[in-house]
């Protein structure tokens, strides 16, 4: 994963990106929220709700369909069309929201794959979930794990420092060489 994140930043930085949205670069958030703990109850969408409209920054939300699905079952996608502030964008594909990711000033998800990526390109995250696949992240000070809770989103947005190091949790972006220099030892060119 991280290979694949290296060889498509710099097609990503080539993007749109956030300033065709309006958006400054590292001044807006970019959000993610699509797993069923978020979406299926009219509980979580409350929540869900809650924190999109707290957020005191320009946020884009590249909305996943289930998620606008479930927001308009719910009666709540109109309201979130008119929160100032927030872009509710239509799904935005690989290299567009890595050219988001790369320029967001901090990265509010549920997703435990855009976690990671966050982690890749120095992103401070913060995970709308209250456990993470990704703990090495999280015990780094590289994310912070809040639930869907408005007031511990806006506790973690209002400290994004990071450690100025990033240790190489996750190797160190030449692994596809690696795998290839195996291959060629074990049975030749």
């Amino acid at each position: 994963m991280y290979d694949a994140s290296r060889m498509f930043a710099a097609l990503a930085a080539g993007e749109p990106g956030p300033e065709a949205r309006g958006l400054v670069p590292g001044e807006y958030l970019l959000v993610t929220i699509h797993r069923a703990a978020a979406t299926d109850t009219p509980e979580a969408l409350d929540e869900m709700v809650d924190v999109l409209t707290s957020l005191e920054r320009p946020a884009i939300f590249p909305v996943h369909p289930r998620t606008k699905a479930k927001l308009e079952a719910g009666n709540r996608w109109d309201e979130l069309q008119n929160v100032p502030g927030l872009i509710m964008a239509p799904p935005a594909g690989y290299l567009d929201f890595t050219c988001l990711l790369m320029k967001a000033g901090a990265v509010v998800t549920d997703s435990g794959g855009v976690q990671k990526e966050a982690y890749f390109h120095g992103i401070p995250c913060v995970t709308l979930r209250d456990t993470t696949e990704w703990v090495e992240t999280v015990e780094g000070g590289f994310n912070r794990l809040t639930g869907m809770d408005a007031a511990k989103v806006r506790g973690a947005l209002a400290d994004l420092s990071m450690p100025a190091e990033r240790p190489q949790y996750y190797g160190d972006g030449h692994a596809a060489d690696a795998i290839a220099r195996a291959v060629v030892a074990e049975f030749g060119d």
